[in-house]
């Protein structure tokens, strides 16, 4: 029997949740995307592609970037906590540029009953 993937409707933008250090050294999300930063058009050099799977129930508290990265969710779903006390939940197909390298950091949770899958990009 022939398997066909299932047909995938790109999106006509991209949405990336930005994640950087503020003044105040608390993370905070900017919404970017091809048509307010261009520059993401073009290649991006990288050190390579991890992938992982974190069960779910995980949490991770407070921590900052290791390094500028892209994580991109595959699979399952996650909670970023932010220091102003906001939660951001995010899916499959969601793309994340995690730049707050410094300051408190902030929170990871994968929630649902699915483990979330996630291709990690560090950036040269």
């Amino acid at each position: 029997m022939l398997w066909h993937a299932p047909l995938f409707s790109y999106p006509q933008s991209v949405n990336i949740a930005r994640l950087y250090t503020g003044d105040d050294e608390q993370t905070h999300i900017e919404w970017i995307n091809l048509e307010t930063h261009p520059e993401l058009g073009t290649l991006q050099k990288a050190e390579g592609i991890q992938f992982r799977s974190t069960d779910a129930g995980n949490f991770l508290d407070w921590h900052p970037a290791p390094r500028r990265q892209f994580v991109i969710t595959l699979a399952g779903e996650v909670e970023i906590g932010l220091g102003d006390g906001t939660i951001h939940r995010f899916g499959p197909g969601h793309v994340n540029l995690a730049e707050d390298l410094t300051g408190q950091g902030h929170t990871t949770r994968v929630v649902g009953d699915q483990p979330r899958v996630t291709a990690v990009i560090p950036l040269a």
